[in-house]
């Protein structure tokens, strides 16, 4: 392609020159009358007597050039215009192509990218684990911490796909580096569900259905497993750095944080925040 466009201006700038620079024009028409008469000579003598006819055929085909030639030099200007036309057109297709650049298309262009997230979203996709007893989340302190938790959906693959891989290397940090096994309470939240916590009260979500990222895949409330029973307060000193080191992990993976919420702290909740995808709530997302 860059070969042909180079090739298109040399064309165009030796027909501009010899249209609009008398001194070439005359060079150029030299040459031709030289070139042709050369061509005549060497044709006679290759064809000898025999060569009279086709000289005649060469003498009116010259004659014609010599006229369509002519008719050239006399329009010049407006064929110098209409060149000019042709030759601006792919110039200013090149220039606005290396002058314009639109945003989130330029591959090249350095941005901050979080280690861990890089290696995360390219590398190795982690796998959730095994579903814990069902009878673990209605018993003890859970029942009345979490009002209809047994009937929550802990459900993995109902989460968004990036949401819950960035959970999954939150779970496996925190058993790595701070020796916590993290269990999912509840992860997609149907609208029906949402309402029904809603109509508790709220000291149990402000959010109303819609407005909650858990309708979306993209929330999970989180506790801790200690000699086989499922720790959620943080009344537990235990716990209580449990939450601090998963809030932590959870925020250098860019996941938004229950534990910083100003108002119904949730200290369990994490939540991936992409704009557009619900309803504005009146309170914390929960």
């Amino acid at each position: 392609m860059l070969l042909g466009i180079v090739l298109y201006f040399l064309a165009a700038t030796v027909l501009l020159a010899v249209w609009l620079l008398p001194p070439v024009r005359v060079r150029a028409q030299a040459w031709m009358l030289g070139a042709a008469g050369r061509g005549h000579a060497a044709t006679q003598r290759w064809l000898g007597a025999g060569g009279a006819a086709v000289t005649q055929v060469q003498a009116g085909a010259w004659r014609r050039g010599a006229a369509v030639l002519r008719t050239l030099l006399r329009q010049r200007w407006p064929i110098a215009a209409a060149l000019a036309v042709l030759l601006l057109l792919p110039a200013g297709a090149l220039l606005l192509r290396t002058a314009h650049r639109f945003d989130g298309y330029d591959h090249t262009a350095a941005r901050a990218v979080d280690e861990r997230i890089a290696a995360l979203l390219q590398g190795e996709q982690l796998v959730a684990p095994p579903p814990l007893p069902p009878e673990l989340f209605t018993a003890g302190e859970l029942a009345v911490a979490r009002p209809l938790l047994g009937s929550a959906s802990r459900q993995w693959e109902l989460l968004d796909a990036d949401f819950r891989q960035r959970l999954l290397l939150v779970f496996k940090q925190l058993k790595e580096q701070h020796g916590y096994d993290a269990v999912l309470l509840e992860g997609y939240r149907s609208p029906e569900r949402q309402a029904a916590l809603a109509a508790l009260g709220p000291a149990v979500t402000q959010a109303a259905p819609f407005e909650s990222y858990h309708q979306h895949g993209l929330a999970a409330d989180v506790a801790f497993l200690r000699d086989g029973r499922i720790v959620i307060s943080e009344a537990d000193p235990w716990a209580k750095r449990g939450y601090e080191h998963y809030g932590a992990l959870a925020e250098s993976l860019g996941l938004q944080w229950g534990g910083r919420w100003r108002s119904l702290l949730d200290y369990g909740h994490v939540e991936l925040r992409r704009p557009g995808v619900q309803r504005q709530a009146a309170g914390p997302a929960r």
